[in-house]
């Protein structure tokens, strides 16, 4: 499916989807290189929410530029195809072989802010992701390892020890925990 029919299938749930959906839209219609890195203002991006068979634990990595534990995901870099850009975010960010998608559609869609950084040795200015989230599920005991570029530990986490571990408050509060409510529908 084509990433703006995508964001304009997606049904919000909340007000915060409500609005951030109809920026997604303009942005994508007013923006031709929105799939591209090359666009100062915004870039639009996919994320995992991996989720234990039992829905009682979350798979995070330790994300280095963040400096706290986070969900996994990256940049379009020009794919259209969000959910197998999660997927392909998902399996090099944490190693997993065969994690089950349980969703073809995203089950969220947010826009976040990142602040100025550096990354391999460069200044990254402030900007925008326009992210669609989503939902994998994995075997606690798969094989993981570290993609040491960009994280420095992947770890699964009880629900309660990830919102106590993630050190992005608004991230586990508005979007995390949000998460976790629809995972346990599917």
């Amino acid at each position: 499916m084509d990433f703006r029919e995508t964001i304009n299938n997606y049904a919000p749930r909340c007000e915060q989807e409500e609005k951030d959906k109809g920026f997604f839209l303009r942005f994508i219609d007013a923006n031709p290189d929105c799939l591209l890195r090359s666009n100062d203002f915004a870039h639009v991006t996919a994320s995992s929410w991996v989720v234990s068979p039992d829905r009682e634990k979350v798979l995070m990595v330790y994300h280095n530029i963040y400096d706290s534990w986070s969900w996994t995901g990256g940049h379009a870099d020009g794919e259209s195809d969000l959910a197998a850009l999660a997927l392909r975010e998902l399996t090099e960010e944490t190693g997993l072989s065969s994690p089950r998608l349980l969703s073809p559609t995203p089950v969220s869609i947010e826009i976040l802010t990142v602040d100025g950084h550096m990354k391999r040795g460069e200044y990254v200015h402030s900007h925008l992701h326009l992210n669609a989230t989503y939902l994998f599920e994995a075997d606690e005991d798969a094989f993981t390892k570290i993609k040491e570029d960009e994280n420095s530990g992947v770890s699964w986490f009880a629900l309660d020890d990830m919102f106590n571990a993630v050190s992005e408050k608004w991230m586990a509060e508005n979007i995390y925990k949000k998460l976790c409510l629809r995972a346990k529908e599917y």
